[in-house]
């Protein structure tokens, strides 16, 4: 097609797990260190030799993608989103098959990224865009558009390893969108700013896909991908397990979250960290609840091993409705005074209360979240079900009622008759 701006084709990628080649190159101290240790090391890695095995992130994906079209890419952590955008923006090689690309490719995968530290953020911006192969005039017709979305003008001359995580994010996706390429890949890098400024990328996206260019947008966020794709592109295990209307692959995405999220025996560990436990229980009682009345008191309890030191490690809890994955509410170790998580065991208990819940099925969802985004998600936790009750004087359960929540509880009636005089003529 005429139109098409990507194309992947049998595309996949391989990489070896296990026992590491080492180093190619060695110091002479290094070499008789080695020789004197042969015997010994011999005898220590008898049995070991080939214990390396080849891992495959992405296998045999095939797809193409239109001009002007928004696409979300989305699946569990591990599906191979990541693996497949640091291919299409050209980051590291495909193991074998091939992506032809038409136009530029403007690509905001983590914090900073194609930023050099030790340039200032006026330098970065020149330097991605002739990246871009854009020429120094194009650059500074859209410098001070750039600058001012971002909000960093007081730091524009600062190197950028002195920013904060925010102000990265901020140019990085500045220089992305206002950069005009052909091609925006944007990652869930999105979650490390604010929510405002969330609201503000996620409109600033929109404006370039009305403008007839093409987006790859990857997100956990199931409502942000609705809202702003009209296709959607699921991986698991490395392969495409859908490919078609947004609404059907988010329901896609949510019965491959509930198959493996009802599959799930804690501890369970994921890259960097153990989930030891995360369980909902009724006040002072120790079981996990699975069905509770409106506006009755719980705690949430939470164990987990975090195994590397990362910089400004938080945990985000998010409560969704079960049926649509609506993330009905959130809370952050960041908001509470609990500090950021440092390596070794950690727990905690959140106080929750229902009474705003209406009847239905609810689970939860935690992210692991540091400076440089979120590092790992697991969906599905300890789900449970509100049951209805009658409000004192209504004759409605609250099953009939709309929405996620109950913001209302009473409605108190005041009528007055209104007398209109007509003055005489």
């Amino acid at each position: 097609m005429s139109d098409t701006v990507l194309s992947v084709d049998s595309l996949g990628k391989s990489y070896r797990i296990g026992s590491s080649p080492g180093r190619t190159t060695q110091t002479f101290r290094e070499a008789i260190i080695k020789i004197a240790t042969a015997p010994v090391a011999r005898f220590q890695n008898r049995g070991t030799a080939g214990s390396s095995e080849e891992f495959w992130a992405l296998r045999n994906v095939d797809f193409t993608i239109s001009d002007g079209e928004v696409v979300g890419v989305i699946g569990r952590n591990g599906a191979g989103k990541s693996t497949l955008l640091k291919i299409l923006s050209g980051i590291t090689p495909p193991s074998h098959g091939r992506v032809k690309l038409k136009g530029r490719v403007g690509s905001l995968l983590e914090v900073g990224t194609g930023f050099h530290q030790e340039l200032t953020g006026r330098e970065n911006v020149f330097l991605n865009g002739a990246i871009l192969g854009m020429r120094r005039r194009e650059i500074e017709k859209k410098f001070d558009a750039i600058v001012d979305y971002s909000g960093v003008e007081k730091f524009l001359d600062t190197p950028v390893k002195r920013y904060s995580s925010g102000m990265r994010v901020r140019l990085a996706f500045a220089v992305a969108a206002f950069l005009e390429p052909e091609i925006l890949i944007v990652d869930e890098v999105l979650a490390v700013g604010d929510v405002e400024f969330q609201k503000k990328c996620l409109g600033t996206m929109s404006n370039v896909a009305a403008s007839g260019r093409t987006v790859l947008f990857v997100s956990h966020n199931m409502a942000a991908v609705s809202a702003l794709c009209s296709r959607a592109i699921v991986l698991s295990d490395g392969q495409v397990t859908f490919d078609g209307d947004t609404a059907l692959g988010v329901s896609h995405y949510n019965s491959l979250a509930d198959s493996v999220s009802e599959a799930t025996v804690l501890p369970l560990k994921i890259p960097g960290y153990t989930l030891r436990e995360f369980a909902l229980t009724i006040e002072e009682q120790s079981d996990t609840v699975r069905r509770m009345n409106m506006g009755q008191n719980s705690c949430l309890k939470i164990s987990v091993d975090v195994h590397d030191q990362s910089r400004d490690l938080h945990l985000l809890i998010m409560l969704t409705r079960k049926s649509d994955r609506l993330r009905v509410s959130s809370i952050t170790t960041r908001e509470i005074p609990c500090g950021a998580l440092s390596a070794g065991h950690h727990k905690l208990d959140c106080a929750i209360n229902s009474d705003c819940l209406l009847p239905g099925d609810y689970n939860w969802t935690l992210q692991f979240v540091d400076a440089s985004g979120v590092r790992g998600e697991i969906n599905g936790l300890s789900p449970f079900s509100v049951e209805e009750r009658i409000l004192t004087g209504a004759s409605h359960p609250f099953k009939q009622a709309h929405g996620a929540c109950l913001v209302c509880t009473s409605i108190e009636k005041r009528s007055e008759s209104l007398i209109h005089e007509r003055s005489a003529a």
